[in-house]
């Protein structure tokens, strides 16, 4: 008897998201970052992902160039009745195949129309077509149904493009036919978040890392990440053990923590707004902020994380002049002297909502966010944050954040809360 070839495990994926609606401005595609998160819960990696609008030659094309570099391609909306849901259409023509009428799918259509008491129209056959050797995933949430079609070693995925119609499709995918095409080979994420340093300076320091970590026994991988105010350096390892694919990621990111020391601020991927609210936590420490520039979204950071109450006293937005003098006690002789964005006043904020809150530590922000504001000695972007502590401990620095209003208020919120934690840490 002829053993039969083993067919190619599934690796690596692509995704295609459907629709000219996803190319606008105020759209964004959450399929596909759904579907990759559970690709990885098999250990398939996204090598290429794409958005692609409604038209059904460069849709064809653009299947045609995934299944080329794919073990598997998932596409994602285009399933509807109407002529512009070409996703069918483009499938069969990208791999050669015909399509015909499936009458039971759609005798089921014209039941789910009957069931609120409507005809079904005639455009809905549409979606009763169905690719040559596909076979056909029930869709408990909507008409169309998806397709699972093999060619060769490769699979070729439709699902249909709402979230509540496309998830359960792709939750039995994964748990059924997809689960019994992938190796034992697993992948491990673990996240790195970096404080304080430029993209390229961090990069120096991980060059060596880099060459390490590729030549060891278990192989990782990294990507480095730049954000608003922080890098981020993503660690993965394909592996079939996970045990040791999470001690080998555990020593990884030791080693990115040794070589960054106070910079790196979390090596589990927790946000600086948890990393800073355990600080606070454990050290049975409360704190208040004084905002300006930033409106409040410092405080609005701390108070997202559950469990804040035992460490989160109070916020005062304190705008203008008056609100400083008469809200913080910031004497108006100081605000006169140096302006009400200096480091004096900055520490005048933290110490007065320090003392007015009773609470141990006081942060103060006050800045120039734009567009206008700005002198020859204080530019846009220039923020102060102090923190004031127990005793006569005190921290305070001039910052200059660059981009417009919305960015340098948002780089100020995160260096805020990284101020705060680094004055937690020196007091520890």
């Amino acid at each position: 008897m002829t053993t039969p070839a083993p067919r190619h495990p599934v690796a690596v994926a692509a995704i295609l998201a459907v629709g000219s609606e996803l190319l606008r401005h105020d759209r964004t595609d959450t399929n596909s970052l759904h579907i990759t998160a559970r690709l990885e819960e098999l250990g398939i990696g996204v090598a290429w992902k794409a958005i692609v609008g409604d038209d059904r030659t460069h849709l064809t094309d653009a299947v045609r160039f995934a299944c080329a570099r794919a073990d598997l391609v998932v596409l994602t909306g285009g399933l509807g009745p109407t002529d512009d849901d070409l996703t069918r259409d483009a499938v069969a023509a990208a791999l050669g195949r015909g399509m015909t009428h499936d009458e039971p799918t759609i005798d089921a259509i014209r039941a789910r129309f009957a069931r609120r008491h409507l005809p079904m129209p005639d455009i809905n056959r549409r979606q009763g077509l169905v690719i040559e050797g596909a076979v056909l995933l029930p869709n408990g949430n909507g008409t169309a149904p998806g397709q699972w079609i093999e060619d060769g070693d490769r699979i070729v995925l439709l699902l249909p493009g709402p979230p509540r119609e496309m998830r359960p499709m792709l939750d039995a995918v994964v748990r059924g036919p997809l689960a019994g095409r992938v190796g034992r080979e697993r992948l491990f994420r673990r996240s790195v978040r970096i404080a304080g340093r430029s993209e390229s300076h961090a990069e120096e320091v991980l060059q060596p890392l880099y060459a390490s970590w590729a030549r060891g026994s278990v192989p990782v991988a990294a990507t480095i990440l730049a954000a608003f105010g922080l890098l981020e350096l993503q660690l993965t390892v394909r592996h079939a053990d996970a045990a040791l694919a999470d001690a080998t990621l555990g020593a990884a990111a030791g080693s990115v923590v040794a070589a960054f020391g106070d910079d790196a601020f979390s090596s589990d991927g927790a946000t600086m707004d948890v990393v800073v609210g355990r600080l606070l936590a454990d050290r049975g420490l409360r704190v208040a902020f004084a905002e300006s520039c930033t409106g409040g979204l410092v405080s609005a950071r701390v108070s997202d994380v559950a469990g804040c109450s035992a460490y989160f006293e109070r916020s005062v937005i304190a705008y203008s002049n008056a609100a400083k003098r008469e809200l913080l006690g910031v004497p108006g002789e100081v605000i006169d002297l140096h302006g009400a964005v200096s480091e004096p006043v900055a520490l005048a904020m933290a110490s007065g909502i320090r003392e007015r809150s009773a609470v141990d530590i006081g942060v103060g922000i006050t800045g120039i966010a734009g567009p206008s504001g700005a002198t020859d000695d204080k530019p846009l972007g220039t923020v102060v944050i102090a923190v004031s502590g127990p005793g006569a401990h005190q921290r305070v620095r001039t910052m200059l954040f660059p981009g417009d209003r919305q960015q340098v208020r948002t780089l100020a919120t995160q260096s805020a809360l990284d101020h705060l934690r680094r004055a937690l840490l020196a007091t520890s």
